[in-house]
């Protein structure tokens, strides 16, 4: 599913050159706002982290961890083009986490999202036994109303049998029909790496819109 005009040019970034750069706890103290950057979002024990080792082949670039919500930082990782970067942003909604750090995460995550002028392109999250909760629809909601490209994983496919897995990806493309800033819907499983493939394919396509109009604008 793509509902998004495929670039002239598709650039193909090089994930496993993904490197840290640093971490913020809010807005104000993120890396200059510049350049294009993905961000990755997703409910707590969705699989986020793990969907981002798969993608980068680095089993260590994004923390993960059996307690879910302890990435409490927005995360910075730069990549083989100047300038271009994936975020990986906290996990929300975990039941343990006190009703104070959910506030916080949940004022900080909005922040970014409505006023991070570099952030081009989304990455949902969604555990494909759980998918479209509360905080999916939220967000869903709001890509669409600022019209920026979502690309949705369905994490821990392996969990399903491939028909049930394949029922669940026509439902949710179907309740996302009418979104319009759909990139794609995978089915996705860090054990087995179904998806990373595609996942990889969907954010160049993402990236290379923005990549191709700077490229313009050089030779203008």
């Amino acid at each position: 599913m793509s509902d998004q005009a495929k670039p002239a040019t598709l650039f193909r970034l090089a994930y496993d050159s993904a490197a840290f750069m640093q971490s913020g706890s809010k807005l104000s103290n993120c890396p200059s706002d510049n350049g294009i950057e993905i961000a990755f979002a997703g409910r707590s024990n969705a699989g986020k982290s793990s969907a981002i080792n798969s993608i980068t082949q680095n089993k260590k670039l994004a923390r993960t961890s059996k307690t879910p919500g302890r990435t409490q930082l927005i995360n910075f990782f730069s990549l083989d083009i100047e300038g271009v970067r994936l975020v990986d942003l906290p996990g929300y909604g975990y039941a343990k986490v006190s009703l104070d750090m959910k506030e916080a995460w949940g004022r900080h995550l909005e922040d970014y999202l409505q006023n991070r002028d570099s952030l081009v392109g989304l990455v949902l999250i969604m555990d494909i036994r759980k998918p479209l909760t509360e905080f999916d629809t939220m967000l869903l909601d709001w890509s669409k109303k600022s019209e920026l490209s979502t690309t949705i994983l369905l994490t821990k496919a392996d969990k399903l049998k491939y028909g049930p897995a394949k029922t669940v990806l026509l439902q949710v493309r179907k309740a996302l029909e009418d979104h319009g800033f759909i990139n794609d819907i995978l089915l996705f499983s860090s054990l087995k790496g179904t998806g990373v493939k595609e996942a990889r394919n969907a954010l160049n396509r993402n990236f290379s819109h923005f990549l191709e109009d700077e490229e313009e604008s050089t030779e203008s």
